[in-house]
């Protein structure tokens, strides 16, 4: 149908207007452009956006089938997200006016074109020499645009940009040895890029700050429902301290069964046996000093966990797909707290690749344990994120390839982490692994929390049944004790979490959302299929209708289960 295309063609010229999501994407639009971080640009944005979920709501339904239904439902929902981002406000002023975001604006994009564009260099090198003539443009656009910041904000963004210059010679170097026909354009380029840098750490610096950030209830509501998710404020506070209570209970089952397996002190607590069991399973490095060994576990776990599934065949591997694994680079290491995935770019013909980031250093050793490895190998790699988006990027529909539905993820992996425990795949450590990846989910409940708290600034949501001092003036320290208590993080880690839950508004409560609406389809479907699909058969079939369907939020994915008879 012709009019239902021309509008799918609109909705992905809406989402393909900014260079780095172009690059993200895998389109080949924009491949030149640094992001345009002006409010004249964001309210052009939000005036196109009404327009095109104008047209969304009022297409004819009656011609369509179920599939193109669920996607106008989707491309709605997606649209009236975008523009409320745009528009929602805090301080009296808009979020762009107060989240200085040059560290990822300009170093995102470069990136992707090093390190995961499949053209020849010059190309790449091309893209990237423009990008770096535009710094010292888009900085003077986004000091322009930046009105009393918030200051955690504003040191996060320093020690990203200070991370730049390091990153823009590593880009050089590589173009060095690809014998850039425009290396002397691309130096040129890189020394303003650099100076524009100094100036602009310098006159943020200067800039007055503010220490609130909290958007208020009736916005927080408005964020979380368009994210597709149907519960109220209270009903997410009371899933996480039910959770937390629920955690609380297997750990100090797992304590006991643990306490008698090492013959330590009966006296031992949940901090000092995970303390044990960091100590007691550390990677063991080849080399001193070297966390490239750390990396070089990471891909061996990687190969041994897609072998097991394999032989298993519970889910649908396709071999079209591929996963580099990589430390963070220290640009990013301020947000990515000890692991994370980029997704294969969904609009990019060709093996999906994505790429999987691990935050290493002497203190966050801890993090990577012969335990804690294999559980962030299948919550970031197979069967979690990289087959779950790669599979997702194989979706014919334009507005599936295009939607971020984050409980929909961050559900199916964090149900993997004790999936694939109970299928036994760490054997005669399954106790040990159990309690160390329930020590580190406890962080979900604790994102819940620390999500509503950040949003509105009550207090009430960090009440979850733990024993901690809120009575700070600073959110970061009341939520930073919250978080510490429930996980046991080291430092780092802790304020690293803390940096993106402040910035990711109601993304960070999407994770034990959608773990528990996962379980209850899952459990649902168990029950509808009782005496037709059992065992390994409903697990495969659930399997394949959650990671062939798309990206949707789990309330529409609910519908696609029904759709299929499954529920």
């Amino acid at each position: 149908m012709r009019e239902y295309d021309v509008l799918i063609e609109k909705f992905h010229d809406y989402f393909t207007q900014d260079g780095n999501a172009c690059v993200s994407l895998g389109v080949n639009k924009h491949l030149d452009d640094l992001p345009n971080p002006s409010l004249e640009n964001s309210k052009r944005l939000v005036a196109e956006g009404q327009k095109l979920l104008a047209d969304i709501i009022s297409f004819p339904r009656g011609v369509l089938e179920f599939e193109q239904m669920l996607d106008l439902d989707l491309a709605a929902l997606a649209v009236d997200f975008a523009i409320y981002k745009h528009t929602y406000t805090f301080n009296g002023k808009e979020e762009l006016q107060q989240k200085p975001t040059a560290g990822a604006d300009i170093s995102d994009g470069l990136f992707l074109l090093f390190i995961n564009d499949p053209r020849p260099s010059h190309e790449r090198l091309d893209n990237i020499t423009a990008r770096l003539e535009k710094v010292p443009q888009y900085l003077e656009q986004l000091l322009s645009t930046l009105d009393t910041p918030v200051r955690r904000w504003v040191s996060m963004d320093i020690e990203k940009v200070s991370g730049l210059p390091e990153f823009f010679e590593t880009l050089y170097n590589w173009a060095k040895d690809e014998q850039y026909s425009q290396l002397e354009r691309l130096a040129a380029a890189k020394k303003q890029g650099e100076a524009a840098l100094e100036q602009y750490i310098e006159q943020l610096k200067g800039m007055p700050t503010t220490t609130h950030f909290f958007i208020g209830a009736e916005q927080a509501k408005k964020l979380i429902k368009l994210r597709g998710i149907d519960k109220s404020l209270a009903e997410l506070h009371t899933m996480a301290a039910e959770f937390l209570k629920n955690v609380s209970r297997e750990l100090e089952i797992l304590r006991l069964k643990l306490v008698d397996k090492y013959n330590l002190p009966a006296s031992t607590t949940l901090e000092q046996l995970q303390n044990f069991l960091n100590q007691q399973y550390k990677v063991r490095l080849e080399h001193k000093n070297s966390l490239s060994d750390v990396i070089v576990r990471y891909k061996e776990e990687k190969n041994k966990i897609v072998q097991y599934l394999e032989e298993k065949e519970l889910f649908p591997i396709f071999k079209e797909q591929d996963m580099q694994i990589m430390q963070t680079p220290a640009f990013m290491a301020p947000s990515i707290p000890a692991g994370a995935m980029v997704s294969p770019p969904p609009f990019r013909a060709g093996t999906k690749t994505s790429m999987v980031y691990l935050t290493l250093s002497e203190e966050l050793l801890d993090e990577h344990t012969e335990l804690s490895i294999p559980s962030m190998m299948i919550h970031e790699g197979i069967p979690g994120h990289h087959l779950q988006l790669a599979t997702a990027a194989n979706h014919p529909s334009v507005v599936r390839r295009h939607f971020d539905a984050m409980e929909h993820a961050e559900g199916w992996t964090t149900m993997l982490e004790d999936y694939m425990l109970d299928l036994g795949y760490m054997g005669e450590l399954t106790d040990e692994a159990r309690f160390s990846g329930k020590r580190d989910i406890s962080r979900i409940g604790a994102r819940v929390a620390i999500d509503l708290y950040f949003m509105t600034g009550d207090k009430k949501y960090l009440d979850v049944g733990m024993e901690i001092d809120v009575s700070s003036d600073d959110p970061f320290i009341n939520a930073g004790n919250l978080l510490q208590k429930v996980t046991g993080f080291v430092a780092g880690r802790v304020q690293a979490e803390l940096n993106w839950y402040s910035q990711e508004r109601s993304y960070p409560l999407c994770y034990l959302t959608g773990n528990q609406l996962v379980w209850e389809l899952k459990n649902e479907m168990t029950k509808a299929q009782q005496g037709k699909l059992e065992g390994v058969e409903l697990d495969k079939a659930f399997h394949n209708i959650y990671l062939k369907s798309g990206n949707m939020p789990l309330t529409f994915l609910r519908k696609v289960f029904e759709h299929e008879k499954m529920l």
